[in-house]
């Protein structure tokens, strides 16, 4: 899916993570890994209309992120770990949909740990851009159009209390006032020079009680600094080192609640030899278990 950014080729993200042996790196892991043999269809966006340039592309997106919702929740009921590859971030509202969906038909409840340059917290309203990669944590949250909000059903997906935003350096000013009054924690890179990784995560999972049985994990490459990972759509400088990314990764490994992720934003376009996709396998190695001795 590239319909929710404005840079194409993150619909070929996939495609990179293949080629940079994401299935083989986690088998090493000692994990089964199958591919969904179930298709998600998204048209070409050549042919397809616009719509709402406040919106751009609402239909499409909607549309995926419906059939992606299915999937995730049947993989959660299977007591399967789904392991979501984008795309652009909107792909988001469909895995969170899925996700949120499961915990609620089990009465549990779950945390989301959302590793970003972006808060992605902007509605129709406070959008500079109308792209729909922008707004998908809102919509998750329960914030924003009812196309969205009211995905795979009319229910809020996720608490915005038990969300924890890591790596955030660039937020429009609208968005500013929807993470606050929402309450999402945000942890900017600021806070990350201050405190130091460790700390950052520490600090995060605290925020993320015990009570929350299970968390996922959205990890958008652009969270990276553009040294490290350049193939993305929308480089902030001044992002997380290789080795800060991969102590958090860990951290979040050894909580033991990681129940489901997604890797989205990677873009072979704007990329150097598969080095961002190379990254970003790493990552997931490292999120999944993957430790030093």
């Amino acid at each position: 899916m590239d319909f929710g950014a404005n840079r194409r080729g993150v619909d070929m993200g996939p495609s990179a993570l293949r080629q940079a042996g994401l299935k083989a790196s986690l088998e090493r892991l000692g994990h089964r890994v199958e591919e969904e043999k179930r298709a998600i269809r998204i048209p070409i966006q050549e042919h397809t209309e616009e719509g709402d340039p406040r919106m751009k592309f609402l239909a499409p997106i909607a549309a995926g992120c419906e059939q992606l919702a299915v999937l995730v929740e049947e993989a959660l009921a299977a007591g399967v770990f789904p392991l979501v590859m984008g795309g652009d971030h909107s792909i988001a509202v469909g895995t969170l949909a899925g996700v949120g969906n499961f915990n609620r038909q089990n009465n549990t409840d779950f945390g989301v740990v959302w590793i970003d340059a972006h808060g992605d917290f902007n509605t129709r309203q406070t959008t500079p851009s109308g792209n729909i990669h922008g707004m998908s944590l809102a919509a998750s949250a329960g914030l924003g159009d009812p196309r969205l909000t009211h995905l795979a059903g009319t229910q809020r997906k996720v608490d915005p209390r038990n969300i924890v935003i890591i790596g955030l350096r660039d937020v429009d000013p609208e968005e500013k006032r929807n993470l606050k009054e929402a309450g999402v924690k945000c942890f900017t890179m600021a806070d990350v020079d201050q405190l130091g990784m460790a700390e950052v995560a520490s600090l995060a999972l605290a925020h993320l009680p015990a009570h929350l049985q299970s968390l996922h994990v959205s990890f958008d490459v652009d969270s990276l600094d553009p040294q490290v990972a350049p193939g993305v759509g929308t480089p902030v400088k001044g992002g997380l080192t290789y080795r800060e990314l991969h102590l958090l990764m860990e951290l979040l490994a050894a909580d033991g609640r990681v129940a489901s992720a997604e890797v989205v934003e990677v873009n072979p376009i704007l990329d150097v030899r598969n080095q961002t996709a190379t990254v970003a396998v790493e990552m997931l190695s490292s999120l999944l278990g993957a430790t030093i001795l």
